[in-house]
């Protein structure tokens, strides 16, 4: 994407050549495998059992925890995406109240910084 565009034509893009980064595309598999198996874990250690002892348990505990965390995933997105809408809309119909910065070349950022005698 070119660092030329106006907010607007950035905002118009939508998710138009990105993709999410891999750790946010499997952590609720991650997270619900480690819960599901230390919830299974846990209880065998609670009622004084072998720790892999009632497998079932382990296997129903990553499958209830990778749903439900791939449910708050989805409801997180679904949230994001509406709320990027309103602001988008917003943006749209006030753009007065969003002016394109200024470009700085590089020359005027050093004299602030560099004092030129």
């Amino acid at each position: 994407m070119s660092s030329q565009m106006t907010a607007l034509e950035l905002l118009k893009l939508g998710d138009q050549g990105r993709e999410a980064p891999v750790l946010n595309k499997y952590w609720p598999y991650i997270l619900g495998a480690v819960f599901g198996v230390g919830t299974g874990i846990t209880l065998n250690l609670c009622t004084r059992r072998p720790i892999w002892s009632g497998i079932q348990k382990h296997i129903l505990g990553v499958a209830g925890w990778t749903a439900t965390l791939n449910y708050a995933q989805n409801k997180r997105n679904a949230y994001y995406a509406e709320k990027d809408a309103v602001l988008r809309h917003y943006i749209e119909l006030h753009p007065e109240d969003f002016p394109e910065p200024e470009r700085k070349k590089i020359g005027d950022l050093l004299e602030d910084w560099i004092p030129i005698r």
